[in-house]
């Protein structure tokens, strides 16, 4: 387990548990706990990782920003910025990285919490979780990647309703919405996590790599552009030792071994 004060990495072969770990904040997210989140999510983005999975400790998946973090520093607006910053380089290698992120949502996703939540390629919620934005709520803004997300997730209605009105959704609603992969009883969440986190590091992470990266362009490049890509990345997986296992195992009617 890596020393880190706000979060926890453990790493059991090729998957890796980060885990929020301010309880008694609520895990809300300070200067510190951003910085953390980074490193751990450049630390995962290795060949050694397949699967990342993102929950928190206690009751609290995370609610947001620690506001009294924010209200002691000298300059607010300098001091959230480096905040945002630091978690927006955690998601963005989130997104990038080939390793299957999975958020295991324990409860409450308030704010940046919220945005956490569903940047994760499957979302697992607890029956208790809810989610709401809760910025305006305090005379702020999104952060988190919300913005970009959201309304692909959504639409830009139910994005502008839900970051307007701060309405909260339950696990159930936000299932409903699109935003959650799976809803399953609280004492079931680490156990069903695990239990996706081992059949997704049986799988080929070029493959699921692969799939990232065409899904976060797909609504920025035109058809052709999109197809170009298809085609460039399904003759380089062809052309991988996974690639060249997986043909060769389906063709010899056994079970893949990927790397």
């Amino acid at each position: 387990m890596t020393d880190y004060q706000t979060i926890t990495l453990e790493q059991a072969g090729p998957v890796a548990r980060i885990t929020l770990n301010r309880p008694d904040a609520a895990n809300g997210m300070n200067d510190t706990m951003t910085r953390e989140l980074a490193d751990a999510a450049a630390r995962c983005d290795t060949p050694a990782t397949k699967v990342v999975v993102v929950t928190g400790a206690g009751r609290f998946f995370c609610a947001g920003g620690d506001l009294k973090d924010f209200a002691a520093a000298p300059s607010r607006g300098r001091h959230i910025k480096g905040v945002a910053d630091d978690l927006h380089r955690a998601i963005a290698t989130f997104a990038r990285m080939d390793a299957v992120v999975i958020t295991a949502v324990n409860g409450t996703a308030a704010g940046a919490g919220f945005s956490l939540a569903v940047i994760g390629d499957l979302v697992l919620a607890a029956e208790s979780a809810s989610f709401t934005m809760a910025y305006t709520r305090v005379g702020l803004s999104p952060d988190g990647s919300s913005s970009y997300y959201l309304p692909r997730l959504v639409g830009i209605a139910k994005t502008k309703e839900l970051m307007l009105t701060n309405r909260t959704l339950s696990a159930d609603e936000a299932y409903r919405w699109g935003l959650v992969t799976e809803v399953v009883a609280d004492a079931a969440l680490a156990e069903r996590a695990d239990e996706l986190a081992e059949k997704m590091a049986a799988t080929a992470a070029g493959s699921n790599g692969g799939i990232k990266a065409l899904l976060l362009g797909t609504f920025s490049n035109g058809l052709e552009e999109q197809m170009e890509l298809e085609g460039r990345l399904i003759a380089q997986r062809a052309e991988s030792a996974d690639g060249r296992e997986g043909v060769d195992a389906f063709l010899a009617k056994r079970k893949p071994e990927f790397g």
